[in-house]
């Protein structure tokens, strides 16, 4: 083979090694580097030069499940507290006083399931002239306190006597605007709720009915029902509520 001859054999050796580099690296200062082997060099570099709070960050977002969409979970220690406090607060003060307006009990020491005896009214109404004839020394509610309390309302309602009017409804359900998440507010007191109670009971011209064989005792599903049922009317129709004054 002539010199000429191995020169063109060369030069087409070297052209096909360099398109094979050029595919698989890149050439630096005559050098094939291969492009995978910087990548995972520059992959380590960049791991070490990271701090170990930014690393911890990072796992961390990667394993995070996602909060958007999720249901708040209710802490039952806020409601635990504030029933408390308050159950205390209205304990010391029946115990100050000779005649209490009202008293209350838990139901088999459930804090969250209160009687409450609510023994005065306006002494002028005619709920009261009611109470003194017919000898019943106080009508008695059963309040329930909900998971979500104080940020939702209890369920309340009237177990006797049986009460006509006063905004007192089938089952002994209340009509009020305060028992429904829309009017309630978490900063409202369990005795903020008893006083605009009474004056409902006071504003609507609340009787005691005498018992008689078609007289329907208050039973709690009825309560339930009937108070669901008046919701839907009065969140399309409006709500009245009386003021503590008209007590």
């Amino acid at each position: 083979m002539s010199s000429r001859s191995k020169d063109k054999v060369v030069s087409t050796l070297r052209k096909i090694f360099k398109g094979d580099n050029e595919r698989n690296g890149e050439t630096f200062e005559g050098k094939t580097v291969d492009k995978s082997a910087a990548a995972a060099s520059k992959t380590v570099n960049d791991s070490n030069a990271e701090s170990p709070g930014k690393r911890m960050r990072r796992q961390e977002n990667k394993i995070k499940p996602q909060q958007n969409g999720l249901k708040t979970v209710p802490d039952l220690n806020i409601r635990a507290r504030r029933l408390m406090k308050e159950y205390k607060e209205i304990q010391k003060i029946q115990n100050s006083k000779k005649d209490p307006v009202f008293t209350v009990e838990l139901i088999n020491d459930n804090l969250y399931e209160w009687h409450v005896r609510l023994h005065i009214v306006d002494p002028d109404s005619k709920l009261a002239k009611d109470m003194v004839d017919m000898h019943i020394p106080f009508i008695l509610l059963h309040l329930v306190f909900p998971d979500n309390f104080p940020f939702a309302p209890p369920f309340m309602r009237v177990v006797e006597p049986h009460i006509e009017k006063g905004y007192v409804m089938d089952g002994g359900a209340i009509c009020m605007e305060l028992l429904t998440p829309r009017g309630w507010a978490s900063a409202y007191t369990v005795e903020a709720l008893l006083m605009q109670f009474s004056a409902s009971l006071v504003k609507g011209q609340g009787r005691i009915m005498k018992k008689n064989r078609n007289t329907k005792e208050f039973t709690r599903r009825g309560a339930e029902e009937a108070f669901r049922s008046l919701v839907k009317t009065h969140e399309k129709y409006g709500w009245v509520t009386p003021s503590l004054s008209d007590g």
